[in-house]
């Protein structure tokens, strides 16, 4: 069984692989890989057992990124919090995988990455656990009243009342003008988490790329920008990718009526799946706050063949390091500095 590589932005094929497969999600398609490769000048490639001229019938989509000191890998995917692999069968993922292993060591990548949503793959062979985060996924087949009664009736519906008492307004598009509030947001959540700030062009892209798939929510307070969030599409599932807000009037629930109109918003559509996205295990915070929405919790496991990072006591000891840097440094500094690392991160 022989492997092939083709490139997914541009091989036909791939949005009906896409399109077909039970597992495929927004960050499997051309649009998703156009504004990665756009933004960060990745090289998407995606590696599959079917011929040139033959109906796609697996593949695993990657990005080849160069990293900081000239190291240099595939993550499938980066900035996506999952990528199932794209298989039919368990002889059609262990080809694939001693694929991929023999490719790293011919041509010196530093590691490559999966980020399975679910399940172990088979002939993962060198593929080892490298990184765990916990994912949560809200099932929307019930009614919205069943839902909401699922919901924690302090933190979720206290907080929904509280927004409806404070007669906060919500704004829902792709205009420019709803980008700059969002990122506004987003710059001041960033620096109080001591991270610098994704580049906005990269959500200018996404916006060109995914187009009506994409959707960006501000609520407002007497006309001021409170809380904002940014969800994707893609066939029956929305995925709530970015929130952000102004944490000093966050008790006016801004964050949970935005949530919750987006799940009306997703009821309406007919899906029948929200995803809330990843958590880091150590953020108990975020994952508390997800728990109360109802949904369910599981755990994403990534996979590398190659180098396996120790992360925990770098990153306690960064992460105060970069909380100090961030909250001493201007706006403009805070999304220059995002504009050159973040491409050498995934």
């Amino acid at each position: 069984m022989d492997v092939y590589e083709i490139d997914p932005t541009r091989d036909e094929r791939w949005e009906e692989l896409v399109q077909n497969h039970s597992q495929a999600s927004v960050f499997h398609t051309r649009a998703w890989l156009d504004a990665l490769a756009r933004t960060y000048r990745y090289t998407p490639v995606a590696f599959t057992t079917s011929p040139p001229g033959c109906p796609l019938t697996n593949g695993i989509p990657f990005c080849a990124i160069n990293g900081f000191f000239g190291r240099r890998r595939l993550v499938s995917l980066p900035f996506s919090d999952h990528c199932q692999p794209l298989v039919e069968s368990e002889e059609q993922s262990k080809r694939l995988l001693s694929h991929l292993q023999q490719k790293r060591e011919a041509e010196g990548w530093d590691y490559v990455e999966l980020r399975p949503k679910t399940g172990e793959l088979a002939g993962g062979g060198e593929f080892q656990s490298n990184q765990g985060f916990v994912f949560h996924e809200l099932d929307l087949r019930h009614n919205l009243d069943a839902i909401l009664q699922n919901t924690h009736k302090d933190c979720i519906q206290r907080k929904l009342r509280r927004a409806e008492r404070e007669n906060l307004v919500c704004e829902e598009g792709t205009t420019d003008s709803l980008l700059r509030k969002f990122y506004q947001l987003l710059l001041i959540t960033r620096r109080r988490h001591g991270l610098p700030t994704q580049p906005v062009e990269w959500f200018r892209n996404l916006i060109a790329c995914l187009g009506e798939r994409l959707t960006i929510r501000v609520a407002y307070k007497n006309g001021c920008p409170i809380a904002s969030i940014l969800t994707l599409r893609h066939k029956q599932v929305m995925v709530f990718k970015y929130g952000c807000a102004d944490h000093n009037l966050y008790k006016l629930g801004g964050m949970q009526f935005l949530l919750w109109r987006a799940i009306e918003n997703a009821k309406n559509k007919w899906l029948s799946q929200f995803d809330l996205g990843r958590c880091d295990s150590g953020d108990t915070g975020l994952i508390a706050f997800k728990d109360r929405w109802g949904a369910t919790r599981t755990e994403l496991v990534y996979l590398r063949c190659g180098r396996r990072s120790s992360r925990r006591l770098a990153q306690t000891q960064q992460l105060g390091i970069s909380k100090y840097i961030c909250s001493h440094t201007p706006d403009s500094v805070l999304t220059a500095a995002g504009r050159v690392f973040y491409r050498h991160l995934g």
